[in-house]
């Protein structure tokens, strides 16, 4: 007889983790299966960030994402305390070096005020107190910003899910979904299971996994790559802060910044290139597939007109080097060619709509026996635990 599950779950990212927990706890007798196509948890976007557990400096005052982002913080920290991983509230800086910077500066604190963040503005002296080694006319201090690695989260997560009574199953790639009126069956690997409901946490794949049921979204997944560097090892100790830029509001992404990693090394990047593989995490990396896909949507061209000038400095800067550099000379002059060192890339999964638009916010569909998370906008890490309760508050109105 083939069995049957209460609820199944693609995709076991922090996201799928996260919602896969709390649906157990929540529903404690029902048979729960997570299924992840790879070998273990958190390969794609949880394993290749930088870390960052966001406080919401950037959000739109009482938007979802912000909201999200503050409790996710909370949330996070106190998640790490009780299974005793390792995070870090080191706080972040973002240096203005322009003028412009300066009064976009004091824009983005007013943003905090009211997002309820504390903040507190630098002069050019108090931050080169705070950080010998960063130039700037001035910086805004996020003391809530920590670092943390969010792979360990995603496998307590899962660990404290299995516990439970939860089930995971690894390497199970989904090939094909069905949907009745009674249930939805899973097809992977020539296996076939079934389940009275199904939530998709897909990621890089969420819009390959609504075509295999035939539910229209208008969205595609445009897969954009975030470029690394590490710093040598004596360069550990060059900032105690996370250092950003002053973001342009113009432009969907923060820009280049130093990271100082839970391990101690620290990172610089990542920037945003559009990716020709989806899960292409090397240096050089192309799919025929997932290139077809971009080339072939009206969405894809049109975003690439938009954001043209900005598309291709960061081309640019993807393909030589010393243009990369100079991105983190603007605040950290010190640094040398020979100091950017090779780090994986990640890959961030971005929802472009057909009028080339970039989906900011959440976006879901559905049919009648499953639920589709589209889009889970950054910071979807920091703010995983409330993102998977409000997933789960979802599926029970729907089942109510």
């Amino acid at each position: 007889m083939q069995t049957f599950y209460d609820y199944l779950l693609i995709g076991g990212g922090i996201i799928g983790a996260s919602t896969a927990l709390q649906l157990k706890q929540r529903f404690p007798s029902a048979r729960i299966l997570l299924l992840e196509k790879e070998a273990g948890a958190a390969r794609h976007q949880t394993g290749h960030n930088s870390g960052v557990i966001h406080a919401g400096v950037y959000y739109a005052p009482g938007s979802l994402k912000a909201r999200f982002c503050r409790e996710g913080a909370e949330a996070t920290v106190a998640f790490c305390e009780r299974h005793k991983i390792p995070y870090r509230r080191c706080g972040k800086l973002l240096v203005a070096t322009s003028p412009l910077e300066v009064e976009r500066m004091e824009a983005l604190a007013e943003r905090c005020r009211q997002n309820e963040i504390e903040v507190e503005l630098l002069s050019a002296a108090e931050l080169k107190a705070a950080e010998p080694n960063i130039a700037g006319l001035g910086a805004l201090r996020v003391a809530a910003t920590g670092i943390v690695d969010y792979q360990k989260v995603t496998d307590a997560l899962l660990a404290e899910f299995t516990a439970l009574g939860g089930e995971v199953l690894f390497s199970a790639v989904v090939t094909a979904l069905y949907e009745d009126e009674n249930s939805i069956e899973v097809v992977y690997g020539g296996e076939r299971i079934r389940g009275g409901f199904l939530i998709s946490c897909a990621g890089l794949m969420a819009d390959r996994v609504l075509e295999m049921l035939g539910i229209e979204a208008d969205f595609r997944i445009v897969p954009f790559r975030g470029e690394y560097y590490q710093l040598p090892p004596a360069y550990n100790d060059i900032v105690s802060h996370l250092i950003y830029p002053i973001p342009d509001p113009e432009l969907p992404f923060l820009g280049v910044h130093l990271t100082r990693m839970i391990d101690g090394s620290v990172t610089v990047g990542p920037n945003a290139v559009v990716g020709w593989k989806r899960e292409g995490y090397g240096r050089f990396n192309f799919s025929l597939r997932d290139s077809w896909e971009n080339l072939s949507y009206p969405g894809f061209w049109r975003v690439m007109r938009t954001h043209l000038r900005s598309g291709l400095c960061e081309m640019k800067n993807s393909l030589w080097k010393r243009g990369y550099l100079e991105l983190v000379r603007k605040y950290c002059p010190q640094l040398a060619l020979t100091d950017l060192r090779p780090y994986p890339a990640g890959i961030r999964a971005q929802a472009v709509t057909s009028d080339g638009s970039l989906v900011h916010d959440f976006l879901f569909a559905e049919s009648p026996r499953s639920l589709h998370v589209c889009n889970a906008p950054s910071p979807a890490a920091t703010s995983a635990l409330p993102i998977g309760a409000y997933i789960c508050d979802k599926v029970e109105q729907r089942q109510s």
